[in-house]
């Protein structure tokens, strides 16, 4: 095995026994609010304040308690809110840090689950830019801080392992020898996630998952319409298309198209970073920790933790990325797909580009002086 592997066993190890001080703490002190500052954020993941909001958004679509001694909303929210932080088994949060059976954690996760795979709380956090006023938000964002103009959003897929299904296993099983489903997402420069998509098995290669997404057809449309001022950036997993920009396959050095490459991959950054704030804050989608559920149920546990990502992120809340990413990063499937520009739109992004380059570059070094890094600690 690589060292890698060894030196994020150790550190998972030493956090799995840091976590268990702050759970004898937690049962100590009683009420997990009660709860100093910062252990609460270790266990669960958001601020007192944010879990009071959330509280607040999702308690009208829990059900409701129709025994006295029934768990309280704030305890099941609590509960998921753990489990997705940090991913394993259901015993394991309801025993040793909540005081609550395996039976009662299956209960908290699915009725929370459930509340945030809602239509309206799907559609109020996870909302793709419609309207030309929305596009043109996003395109901003994007050319503010990387100079690219017209994007409206990246894409990347990442693979979420899962145990093998009992229906339909070879569509899970993905070219890393493991099941997953490979999870489709789209966000802004913000890091905001802007579309996921959960429904397809680790078998599928990204370009497929991406050629069945409304998201794509709804660019196609514009683009048909002649508003095709928008495009998304992808990697070369993605085939080249006038609304969905990949990059230049062996771009010469010094060249027009090594320029664009540049731009590209730092403006595309932003999915790599996206994902990875995602699954730091949210480990159970970690590849090695692996959901013990049906690809049904994973994806809908996906669906909540990018609820949950854009509530945290919207509110301004930072993560502490750990080493164990990089263990994931070496799970995840890289394959490339033929790109070519056949209509010549990559080619003459190319060349506004480079005829705009100084005024670019100083754009770009302004920003970094005057924003910082505000995503991560």
């Amino acid at each position: 095995m690589s060292g890698a592997y060894f030196l994020a066993a150790a550190e998972e190890d030493r956090k799995q026994r840091q976590l268990r001080v702050n759970k004898r703490v937690l049962r100590e002190q009683g009420s997990p609010l009660d709860l100093p500052d910062e252990e609460f954020l270790k266990l669960f993941h958001l601020t007192k304040p944010l879990f009071k909001d959330l509280c607040t958004v999702l308690t009208p679509f829990l059900p409701g308690r129709q025994y006295s001694n029934a768990i309280s909303s704030d305890i099941k929210i609590l509960t998921a809110l753990a489990f997705y932080g940090q991913g394993g088994y259901q015993k394991e949060v309801g025993t040793n840090l909540l005081g609550l059976s395996q039976t009662s954690v299956h209960d908290c996760l699915r009725d929370v689950t459930n509340a945030l795979n809602s239509p309206k709380i799907l559609r109020k956090y996870i909302k793709f830019p419609r309207t030309n006023q929305e596009l043109e938000e996003v395109s901003r964002g994007f050319f503010q801080e990387f100079g690219i103009p017209g994007v409206a959003g990246c894409i990347d897929g990442t693979h979420v392992a899962i145990i093998r299904p009992c229906e339909n296993e070879g569509a899970y099983f993905n070219r890393k020898n493991y099941h997953s489903i490979n999870v489709l997402i789209i966000c802004d420069s913000k890091l905001n996630i802007l579309y996921v998509d959960a429904s397809f098995g680790g078998a599928c290669h990204d370009s497929h998952v991406w050629s069945q997404c409304p998201v794509d057809h709804f660019m196609q449309q514009l683009h048909s319409r002649g508003e095709g001022t928008y495009c998304l950036l992808g990697d070369s997993a993605y085939a080249q298309r006038p609304w969905l920009m990949t990059p230049v396959p062996r771009a010469n050095p010094g060249s027009a198209e090594e320029y664009y490459n540049r731009l590209h991959a730092h403006a595309r950054s932003a999915a790599d970073r996206c994902i990875g704030v995602l699954k730091g804050r949210w480990r159970c989608m970690l590849a090695h920790k692996v959901l013990r559920y049906s690809p049904i149920k994973a994806g809908k546990m996906v669906n909540a933790c990018v609820v949950l990502h854009n509530f945290a992120n919207q509110a301004g809340l930072t993560v502490d990325l750990q080493e164990e990413l990089h263990l994931d990063y070496q799970q995840q499937i890289l394959e490339a797909v033929e790109s070519h520009d056949m209509d010549g739109s990559r080619q003459a992004l190319i060349g506004r580009l480079w005829g705009t380059r100084s005024a670019c570059m100083y754009q770009m070094e302004y920003n970094r002086h005057c924003d910082g890094n505000q995503y991560f600690t």
